[in-house]
């Protein structure tokens, strides 16, 4: 696919997708989306890539869905993407075939094989907060607004803003928040247990990819997916299922070339080479 609104780079074993519309605050068009899905499903499948960082360029993480197309809906009176699909263009939905709970618009990163981190450089609304909210981690910079914004439009929570929001923050705060549709900052979202980290925005993508890399170092590829895949199954299945499930991995993955490394380097006292 030919990139015009996300730019996609690697850093060391990080792929970097970067929503690329600085001039209209990173919003989100068909087109966003479309690109999006595709830069995701390369990392995904790139053995090289151990993990993928999304942020935004300029001012803001992604100020939502784009006002133009938002117009555009009025007119339509329902949601239309605005990319002709003789294009060929529209990317297969990435991460596939883990579950078929995860084979939905943004639910798909938890089907994905990497961990996902969200670099949060600015403002996120309504469609950028449910992008934010379905990555892995958050790590943000100080004073940036978020909202659900949905409410000020006339509109449901989008993405399914509604399930992950509470499971993130609780059910009291998540409904105080989706019910208000009110702006809070990145301060409050991280004393809530939303973001992981705050960091000055002139050393945010320098810190996430650190931090990718100590991650990619320490742990193997396949726990790290393993873990992942699980804890999302989790949401949605009982106790003893995740029980016998984990069993059954750790079963699987004992004859792994990676947990023999990891016994090797935990006997001779030395950092797994993973």
């Amino acid at each position: 696919m030919d990139y015009k609104v996300i730019d996609y780079q690697v850093s060391g074993r990080s792929a970097v997708i970067t929503l690329d519309r600085p001039e209209r605050g990173n919003a989100w068009t068909g087109r966003v989306h479309a690109e999006y899905l595709h830069a995701v499903g390369r990392a995904d499948t790139d053995p090289a890539i151990r993990t993928i960082v999304v942020t935004g360029r300029g001012w803001a993480f992604c100020v939502g869905g784009d006002s133009d197309a938002l117009a555009g809906h009025v007119e339509r009176g329902s949601y239309d993407d605005g990319l002709a699909r003789a294009d060929g263009d529209v990317a297969d939905m990435p991460g596939a075939a883990v579950d078929s709970q995860f084979d939905h618009q943004f639910a798909f990163h938890y089907g994905l094989t990497k961990p996902v981190i969200a670099a949060i450089n600015g403002p996120a609304a309504g469609i950028g907060l449910a992008l934010a909210c379905f990555a892995d981690l958050r790590f943000a910079v100080p004073g940036a607004k978020l909202t659900t914004a949905h409410g000020k439009l006339g509109l449901p929570p989008e993405y399914g803003l509604s399930w992950i929001l509470p499971r993130h923050v609780g059910l009291t705060r998540a409904m105080e928040l989706l019910l208000t549709s009110r702006v809070f900052l990145t301060d409050e979202a991280h004393r809530i247990g939303l973001v992981n980290q705050l960091v000055p925005a002139d050393e945010l993508l320098e810190t996430v990819l650190a931090y990718a890399e100590d991650l990619a170092t320490a742990n193997s590829p396949s726990a790290v997916t393993a873990t992942r895949h699980m804890v999302y199954l989790d949401q949605h299945r009982g106790i003893g299922d995740s029980v016998v499930d984990s069993l059954e991995r750790l079963n699987l993955m004992m004859g792994s070339p990676e947990y023999r490394q990891g016994v090797e380097a935990l006997r001779h006292k030395q950092p797994p080479a993973f």
